[in-house]
Formats: C-alpha cells, sequence, structure tokens
C-alpha cells in the first residue's frame, strides 16, 4: 500500500502540473483566436473551414509588433500624444484610461522599477513575515503626511498573486531579498514548498 500510494503521488506530482498547464495555454490560444474577426471577411470563412489552431496568436504578435514599431517613430508618438488627449476629454472613459494607463507605465516602463525586487516584510502584524514587492514611493498628499523614507509595497495572498493589499512601510521595515521576482512568485504561489535555490538551499537538520 505505501508503494502504491508514493507512485499515485508522483503521479499526480508529473500530471497535475502539466495538465494545468496544457489547460492554460489551451484557454490562451482560444482567447487569443478570437482575434481573427480583424481579418477581412473571405480569411474568416476559410479559417472556419480549416481551424488552423493557434493562428491567432500569431496574428496578436504581428498587431503588437507593428503597433510597437508605429509607436516608436516621431510621427507614431505624435499620434498617439493626439490620441491619449482626446481619449482624455471624454468624461467616464478618461477616468478608467487614466488609470489603466498609468498601472501599464509603471509595469512595463523599461526605465520603471515597479515589481522589479521582492522584499520580507512583517505583515499583517510584528512578529509575523511574508514576501512582499516593491510598487515605487508614496506619491502626491500621501508624502506631506508620512514622516521618513518610505516605501510603497504590494503583499500578494496565497496562492493566488493576483490578488493583495497595497501597503507603505518604512523603507527600514523592508528586508531586500537576493533572489528575483519569479523565484519569490513560485515561493508564494507554492505556500513556501517551491524553495527559491532547489533543495539545496533548505537548511540542514542538526543531527
Amino acid at each position: 500500500m505505501l508503494a502504491l500510494r508514493k507512485w499515485l503521488l508522483s503521479g499526480l506530482l508529473v500530471i497535475v502540473p502539466l495538465a494545468v498547464t496544457l489547460g492554460v495555454l489551451n484557454w490562451i490560444v482560444g482567447t487569443l483566436d478570437q482575434t481573427l474577426w480583424l481579418l477581412p471577411e473571405q480569411w474568416q470563412v476559410w479559417l472556419s473551414d480549416h481551424r488552423i489552431r493557434g493562428l491567432g496568436v500569431l496574428l496578436t504578435l504581428a498587431i503588437l509588433l507593428v503597433v510597437g514599431a508605429v509607436a516608436s517613430n516621431f510621427i507614431g508618438k505624435r499620434l498617439l500624444g493626439w490620441g491619449d488627449a482626446l481619449v482624455r476629454r471624454i468624461p467616464v472613459v478618461r477616468s478608467i484610461y487614466s488609470s489603466v494607463k498609468q498601472v501599464s507605465d509603471t509595469l512595463f516602463s523599461e526605465s520603471g522599477n515597479a515589481f522589479r525586487t521582492a522584499v520580507l516584510v512583517q505583515w499583517p502584524r510584528e512578529g509575523m513575515w511574508t514576501i512582499a514587492f516593491v510598487t515605487g514611493a508614496p506619491g502626491g498628499d500621501v508624502v506631506n503626511h508620512l514622516h521618513g523614507d518610505y516605501l510603497g509595497v504590494y503583499v500578494p495572498t496565497t496562492p493566488n498573486p493576483t490578488g493583495g493589499y497595497f501597503v507603505m512601510l518604512r523603507r527600514s521595515d523592508c528586508i531586500e531579498l537576493k533572489m528575483s521576482v519569479d523565484e519569490a512568485l513560485k515561493y508564494i504561489v507554492s505556500m513556501g514548498v517551491v524553495v527559491p535555490g532547489g533543495p539545496a538551499a533548505l537548511p540542514t537538520r542538526q543531527s
């Protein structure tokens, strides 16, 4: 029975990650395939008859590359500036657009530091520790009420790191970790099971 249990657990450790990965990839490919409506109607009919799986991924990548190339030159930047100013004049839309734009600029900007540093903080109370990610420095009127050097950090939940809390802590209360953001996320999602650095990083027991 012990051997059967061991084999069953070993099989689960192999199959579950593979099945989840394939499921997520299948959902992504299926979602991106919906971009085929951007093609001419005759092409859509031909593609629906032949059902070429994954073509939407290639189309999405092509669109991103074209938009990025246009946005990188002088004329494209001017056009984007005019479009940005136009959208910001539309009520309701401008509030949503401005929020999303600010977050995306912070996350994807090459010069930004958001989510590039993993830190160890005491949360939710003193004596309890968790991993968080630095999002930047406090700004706006907030800095007028904070005395000292503070950092904005995002404390993710486990095992779903897409939910969490944004808090501002003193820099001295944040211990910078010598691990990448990817390693820290794996550690969080696995609830501490996947240790950064592998088994060699685990502390050895004293005999």
